[in-house]
């Protein structure tokens, strides 16, 4: 069994799946993929399934019923991952965001220097295209909140695109973990920090995506910013 699982959480993005995983499939690491469908209406589990066939070793999928949030779907990769015995563990968006060719950064980063590496738009050559300036100044200014709160020494505290050593997840107590959308990516590396793991930002360039369509809302912005003060008082397990 390969040693790396890329974990996606899917909803409805019926057109980009077949050409991440045939990308993704191409690296020169061997990567596995596990696909966690949250009850998509648009028949994205059967073209995973039939993509299956030809890469029957490779590719996986979880369904679950109803839209659950990605927080939990991450959790749910997370424990196959870990009952599964990868080494290391990635997150990544379908829709392009991610470049799936920083994989293989994020990997070596973590098989060299870190416990967790953090694919950043923020740190010194990471980058930002095709966001309006307004979405870019809230997204930034977010991970300033976040650090002043927590202070959590990563400048892209919500950043979505990761690899964890499997030694991370183990020691976090996945079921404690509560939030949904942005403060489930804050949670995640402040509980890694607080127990003393290594994080480290690889500088990304973070493209918007060009199918498809975003899933950001004004209820995850409203969780992130009250999640981190709650996180700020509750004591990491």
């Amino acid at each position: 069994m390969a040693k790396n699982l890329v974990i996606i959480s899917i909803y409805n993005e019926k057109e980009n799946v077949e050409k991440m995983l045939c990308y993704v499939f191409l690296l020169f690491k061997e990567f596995h993929v596990l696909i966690v469908d949250d009850g998509s209406l648009d028949g994205i589990a059967e073209i995973v399934k039939k993509l299956q066939q030809e890469y029957p070793s490779q590719l996986f999928i979880e369904e679950r019923k109803g839209k659950l949030g990605l927080g939990t779907a991450y959790i749910h990769g997370f424990k196959w991952a870990i009952k599964n015995q990868y080494d290391y563990i990635f997150e990544m968006d379908c829709d392009f965001s991610h470049n799936p060719d920083d994989l293989i950064r994020l990997l070596e980063a973590c098989e060299t220097t870190c416990d967790l590496a953090i694919g950043s738009r923020y740190t010194k050559g990471g980058s930002v295209k095709n966001w309006p300036l307004g979405r870019i100044m809230m997204s930034y200014f977010a991970s300033v909140y976040v650090r002043m709160i927590l202070w959590l020494p990563i400048k892209d505290t919500t950043a979505g695109f990761k690899c964890y050593k499997r030694k991370v997840l183990e020691a976090i107590k996945l079921d404690s973990i509560r939030f949904m959308g942005y403060a489930f990516q804050i949670e995640m590396k402040y509980n890694a920090y607080k127990k003393g793991f290594k994080l480290q930002e690889v500088p990304i360039s973070f493209k918007d995506r060009e199918e498809g369509y975003s899933k950001m809302s004004t209820k995850i912005f409203k969780e992130a910013f009250w999640g981190v003060l709650q996180m700020r008082f509750k004591k990491v397990e």
